[in-house]
C-alpha cells in the first residue's frame, strides 16, 4: 500500500511534477543572479535617508523608492510626464540600468506556477505540489525501511540498476525537495483559502500632518533611524500637498513620516503570522537566501532522474503482473479491441467501448492494432477500430498491422467486427478499414456483423452501432463518446481601442463581425450579416481557438446579437498564449471562436436595483449590462483600474450612459493615482447606501480576478452582518453572481 502510495501519483503527475521541478530549479538562479547584480552596503553604513536623498538628487521625480529582498534598489519616477523605473545604486544614487523583469524569467515563473493556464493551472500546480509532498513522506519511509531504519539512512545502500540509482538520488534530494513541496503546498492552500491568508492592513492616514514647508529628504529624522537593509518600500507624498506624507515599510513594520518636521507619525509592528507567512515564501522562492535558492535548484534537479527511474522501475514490476489496471491480460481476455489512429481520436471510441464491455462482465484486452499477438487463446471476439490515413493507407498505430495478420492464429471460436471511421468528402472513405474487414475474412474468421463506416465522428452512429453489436452478441450495450469540438465560426475584428500601455497593462477593446468570404466586407453593415450571427448575449462567453492552442480561451462579451457586433475586453497576459495573439491583430484579421452560454451571470430583471463590480478587464460584460438597461432600471458600477489616464476602460461610453440613465452611477478606483484606492474602498465608503439597498432587494455582480472578487466578498460579509446576513445567503437566492478568473 506504502508503495502504491508513493508510485502512483508520482506516476500519474509526472510531467506537472518534473515541469514544477525544472522551471523551479531556473527561478532558483534569479535570486543569485539578482544579488550578483545588486550594490549591498554593510548594515550601518547607509540610511534610508541618505539613499534617498541621492537618488532624488538624480531623479527630482521619484514617486516611489522600492528595494528587493536580493538588495536591488527601483525607483519609479515621473519625467516630462512620461513614468519610469531604473535600477540604481544606493550609495550613489545613479542609474544603474533600466529596470525590466526578465521576459524569460517572467515566462518561467507563469509556467512555474500555473503551466500557463490562469487559475486551472494554479490549481494544478497546487495539486501536484501537494502530490510531490505525500511522494516526498512515503519515500523517506520506504527509504528508511530500505536502509534498515531511520539511523541507517546515511549508510551505504546495497543493490544495483534502477533500483539503486533511485534510491542514492533520492536520498541526496529529499530534503531540499520536501521543503519545497510542503511550503509550495502551503501558498497553494492559502491562495485558494484553505488555509487563510494573513493580511496587515497597515495603519490608518495620521489623522494630523504638520502642513509645513518640506524638508529635504535627506534631512528627515525618521528615515535617518532606518537602515537602508531594513527598507523594504518609501512611497513619496504628491508633490506640492503639505498634507500629504512619506509612506514606510520596512521589514519588520509600516509608518508614516511627515515631509515637514520628518517625525514618525504612525507606527505599525508586522505581525507574527505576516512575518511567518513572508518567510515561508522565501524559503519556497530562496529570494534574500540566495544560497538557499541554489540548494532548492539543485535539489529540484533531482526530478528529471527520479521520474525516470521510478518510470522504469514501475515498468519492470507491471511486467510481472499478467493483469494492467483495466486492461485485461492477452492470454485471459475474451474480447480484443484492436485500435488504429493517426492523431488519437480513435482511442476514445475504443475506450468507450472497452468500458461499456467491461461494465458487462467481459474481459477485454484493447491496444493498438501493431501489437497484435500470435494468437488469442481464449477470446471469442475481434473487434477492430480504426482510422484511415492520408489516400487510404494505415494510421500509425497500425502500419504493422497486415504484416503481422499473416502470422496470426485464429482459433475456430473466435468471431471479428470492423468499425471505421473517416470522413465522406475524402475520396477514399474508410479505405483501410474495408481493406481490414478483407483481411480478416480471408483468414476464415466469421463476422459477428458487417463492417460499418462512420462519417466525421459521430456519437449517434456510434451509439447505433454498439446497440446492433449489443444485439448481435445477446448482451445489450450503451456506448456513448462525442469527440466533436464545439462548431466554430470566423470572425474578423472591425475596430480596436487600446489601453494601459503607460501602465505596463495593455487592455484593448476588441469588436468583431462575422466574416463572409462570399459577401465581402460589405456584408458587415448588412441586417442579413448581423441576423448571421449565433445567439448571445452579455456576460456570454466567446471561445478563441488561438494557432498552435490545444484548448480554447474564453472571454466574457460585452454585447449582445442583436448589436451585430462581438465584443470582448482582453488584458495581455504575460506570456499568455491567446491574449498575446489577440493584442497582436490588425483590423480585418481574422479568428476562429464559437459561443459558450452563461445563464448563470445576468443581471436580474425588474426594478430592483443591480450592482455591478469589476475591477480592470471585468468592466466588459459589465458594460454590457449597462448599454442593454434600456428600462433605465437602478443599475450602479464600481470599478477599479491602476490609471486614469492611461486605464480607463470604456470611460467615453461611461459617461454617455450617466447622462442617459441607463447607468444610475459610477464609483471608481485608480490603484496607481494619488489616493492609491481600490474599488473595496469605494465599497466600504458607500457601505450605508449599499446595505439599504440589499435590503430592499439589489443584486450584486462581480467580475474580475480571482483576488479581487475575495476582497470585494469580504467588504460585503462585512457591510451584511447588521443585516444577518452572509453573501452565501445571497448566492442561494441568485442575488450574488460572480464571474472570475
Amino acid at each position: 500500500m506504502l508503495r502504491q502510495l508513493h508510485g502512483l501519483p508520482g506516476l500519474f503527475a509526472v510531467v506537472f511534477l518534473v515541469t514544477l521541478a525544472v522551471t523551479g530549479s531556473i527561478l532558483a538562479l534569479a535570486p543569485a543572479l539578482d544579488r550578483a547584480g545588486a550594490v549591498v552596503p554593510p548594515a550601518g553604513e547607509v540610511s534610508v535617508a541618505q539613499m534617498a536623498g541621492r537618488v532624488v538628487a538624480n531623479y527630482p521625480g521619484t514617486e516611489q523608492i522600492v528595494r528587493d529582498l536580493s538588495g536591488q534598489v527601483v525607483v519609479y519616477y515621473s519625467r516630462d510626464g512620461q513614468a519610469g523605473a531604473d535600477l540604481v545604486n544606493p550609495v550613489t544614487g545613479e542609474r544603474l540600468g533600466a529596470y525590466q523583469p526578465s521576459a524569460f524569467f517572467v515566462w518561467i515563473r507563469d509556467l512555474h506556477r500555473s503551466f500557463l493556464l490562469d487559475t486551472p493551472g494554479r490549481m494544478m500546480a497546487g495539486i501536484s505540489a501537494a502530490l510531490m509532498l505525500l511522494v516526498c513522506l512515503s519515500g523517506m519511509v520506504l527509504l528508511a525501511r530500505r536502509s534498515g531504519g531511520w539511523r541507517a539512512l546515511m549508510q551505504p545502500l546495497a543493490g544495483t540498476g534502477s533500483k539503486r540509482v533511485h534510491a542514492e538520488v533520492a536520498r541526496l534530494a529529499v530534503l531540499g525537495l520536501l521543503l519545497s513541496a510542503l511550503t509550495g503546498s502551503f501558498l497553494s492552500a492559502q491562495r485558494f483559502g484553505l488555509i487563510p491568508e494573513v493580511s496587515d492592513l497597515g495603519p490608518g492616514f495620521p489623522a494630523e500632518v504638520s502642513g509645513g514647508q518640506p524638508r529635504p529628504v535627506d534631512q528627515l529624522q525618521a528615515l535617518s533611524e532606518v537602515d537602508l537593509n531594513d527598507l523594504r518600500e518609501l512611497v513619496f507624498p504628491y508633490p506640492d500637498d503639505p498634507q500629504d506624507v512619506y509612506s514606510l515599510t520596512t521589514t519588520g513594520c509600516y509608518g508614516f513620516v511627515d515631509q515637514a518636521t520628518g517625525e514618525l507619525l504612525q507606527f505599525q509592528p508586522r505581525s507574527t503570522g505576516s512575518m511567518v507567512q513572508q518567510w515561508i515564501m522565501r524559503l519556497h522562492t530562496g529570494e534574500g537566501l540566495w544560497w538557499l535558492g541554489v540548494i532548492l535548484g539543485v535539489a529540484a534537479l533531482a526530478v528529471p532522474a527520479l521520474s525516470v527511474t521510478g518510470a522504469v522501475i514501475w515498468w519492470q514490476r507491471r511486467r510481472l503482473s499478467l493483469q494492467a489496471q483495466g486492461n485485461a491480460a492477452a492470454a485471459e481476455a475474451d474480447v480484443i479491441v484492436l485500435v488504429g489512429s493517426e492523431a488519437g481520436a480513435t482511442w476514445g471510441f475504443a475506450r468507450a467501448l472497452q468500458a461499456g464491455l467491461t461494465k458487462v462482465g467481459y474481459r477485454v484486452h484493447c491496444v493498438e492494432m501493431n501489437a497484435l499477438a500470435h494468437s488469442y487463446p481464449k477470446a471469442s471476439m475481434l473487434l477492430v477500430l480504426t482510422s484511415t490515413y492520408g489516400n487510404g493507407e494505415a494510421p500509425a498505430s497500425a502500419g504493422r498491422f497486415m504484416e503481422r495478420l499473416r502470422d496470426f492464429r485464429a482459433g475456430s471460436a473466435l468471431k471479428y467486427a470492423v468499425l471505421g471511421f473517416g470522413d465522406r468528402q475524402f475520396p477514399n472513405f474508410c479505405r483501410f478499414a474495408l481493406e481490414v474487414n478483407e483481411a480478416l475474412a480471408g483468414k476464415g474468421l466469421s463476422q459477428i456483423q458487417p463492417v460499418e463506416l462512420i462519417d466525421r465522428c459521430s456519437a449517434a452512429r456510434f451509439s447505433e452501432w454498439g446497440d446492433r453489436l449489443g444485439t448481435a452478441i445477446g448482451t445489450p450495450l450503451s456506448l456513448s463518446h462525442d469527440p466533436v469540438p464545439p462548431r466554430t465560426f470566423r470572425l474578423e475584428l472591425a475596430e480596436r481601442v487600446d489601453y494601459g500601455l503607460a501602465v505596463q497593462a495593455p487592455t484593448s477593446i476588441l469588436r468583431f463581425r462575422l466574416a463572409d468570404a462570399r459577401q465581402g466586407w460589405r456584408s458587415w453593415f448588412s441586417r442579413s450579416g448581423r441576423n448571421n450571427l449565433p445567439a448571445f448575449e452579455a456576460g456570454d462567453l466567446l471561445g478563441i481557438l488561438p494557432p498552435q492552442g490545444e484548448e480554447a480561451r474564453f472571454y466574457s462579451l460585452a454585447s449582445s446579437a442583436s448589436e451585430g457586433v462581438i465584443e470582448i475586453c482582453v488584458r495581455k497576459q504575460p506570456a499568455g498564449l491567446c491574449s498575446g495573439y489577440l493584442h497582436g491583430l490588425k483590423p480585418g484579421d481574422s479568428v476562429e471562436a464559437f459561443i459558450r452560454q452563461n445563464p448563470g451571470f445576468r443581471p436580474i430583471a425588474g426594478t430592483v436595483p443591480v450592482i455591478l463590480i469589476g475591477a480592470g478587464a471585468g468592466i466588459g460584460p459589465l458594460t454590457g449590462f449597462i448599454r442593454n438597461n434600456t428600462d433605465r432600471n437602478p443599475m450602479y458600477l464600481y470599478w477599479g483600474g491602476r490609471s486614469a489616464n492611461s486605464d480607463f476602460l470604456y470611460q467615453p461610453e461611461l459617461g454617455h450612459y450617466l447622462e442617459d440613465r441607463r447607468l444610475t452611477g459610477l464609483s471608481t478606483a485608480f490603484s496607481r493615482s494619488d489616493e492609491r484606492a481600490y474599488v473595496q474602498d469605494r465599497l466600504r465608503q458607500d457601505q450605508t447606501a449599499l446595505r439599504q439597498m440589499i435590503d430592499t432587494g439589489a443584486q450584486i455582480l462581480v467580475c474580475g480576478g480571482r483576488d479581487m472578487a475575495a476582497g470585494v466578498k469580504q467588504v460585503f460579509e462585512e457591510i451584511l452582518q447588521p443585516l444577518r446576513l452572509e453573501v452565501d445567503d445571497l448566492r442561494v437566492q441568485g442575488r450574488y453572481l460572480e464571474d472570475v478568473y
